[in-house]
């Protein structure tokens, strides 16, 4: 595996692949990494000819400093788990090298409705700072296929919508969302929890089967209302949404059509710990 640290260096490195025909993936992460990630580059690698990866704790999408104060870093065992699955390239930059004339975001995105609802409405600025990371990267990098996880699904709506902003010329490969046997979500923020806390947020996934096993019979806010007192009732101290939306949108709807697609997402704090999760529906 390559490490680059310089922006310069890894362009002049992927110009000369892209010059020998070799196709480019991409797997954006900030590091922690867990199964989740190298299931995305073992989909990169299948896919195309080189793999790189990405490490940067972006400080514009976090809209509470302390949460990033908080964020998990563990790049030693990043660069190990990134070694053993084959990774050909990592990218490192510092937030110097990303951001040389300030972090400050000169012209915001046009991400429209997509961007006021769920986490947008709770982490405002969120994905202005999400897109202008990967915008970022998008330029470096110049990958063919950038791959991303379905658990961080309204971010993934986001990116394809600044692909179509952007003209940027690469292909989003969307993957399921990894879980560990029970049925928890992979998340890096999981290593902030304690073993008690890790099975109570089994909850979520519970919750998330419970809509899916009744919503073509059951009104949607209904099934949102029971969801949120279940999840306060095993132990959670603030659920921010449940929700049931078009899964094409995220547009809100309260009842089934047969004809619509629809996704049903989650979040919530286990302690100090906020989660997210998601399932399609059908």
């Amino acid at each position: 595996m390559i490490l680059f640290k310089q922006i310069t260096d890894i362009q002049h490195y992927i110009e000369k692949l892209h010059r020998e025909g070799k196709t480019v993936g991409f797997v954006p992460t900030m590091g922690a990494l867990h199964n989740g990630h190298i299931s995305l580059i073992d989909l990169s690698k299948k896919n195309t000819d080189v793999t790189v990866c990405s490490i940067f704790v972006n400080p514009t999408q976090f809209n509470d400093p302390k949460d990033f104060e908080k964020y998990p870093v563990t790049i030693d065992n990043d660069i190990l788990l990134l070694e053993q699955a084959g990774t050909d390239i990592l990218f490192l930059p510092s937030v110097k090298e990303m951001y040389p004339g300030g972090m400050e975001l000169q012209k915001p995105y046009d991400l429209g409705f997509v961007e006021t609802v769920l986490e947008g409405a709770y982490r405002p600025g969120h994905f202005q700072g999400v897109c202008q990371v990967v915008h970022r990267l998008l330029d470096i990098v110049k990958p063919d296929k950038l791959f991303m996880g379905q658990k961080d699904y309204q971010q993934c709506m986001v990116i394809k919508k600044l692909i179509e902003l952007t003209g940027i010329k690469t292909t989003l490969v969307i993957a399921p969302t990894q879980r560990e046997p029970e049925g928890l979500a992979l998340s890096s923020r999981n290593m902030r929890l304690s073993t008690d806390e890790k099975e109570e947020a089994l909850a979520i996934y519970q919750t998330l089967k419970h809509i899916k096993n009744n919503f073509t019979t059951t009104s949607f806010t209904n099934l949102a209302a029971f969801a949120t007192d279940f999840l306060h009732k095993e132990g959670f101290s603030r659920v921010d949404y449940v929700a049931i939306a078009d899964a094409e949108t995220l547009a809100p709807t309260d009842n089934y059509m047969p004809d619509k697609k629809y996704v049903a997402l989650v979040a919530a704090f286990k302690g100090e710990v906020r989660l997210i999760d998601n399932m399609l529906l059908n």
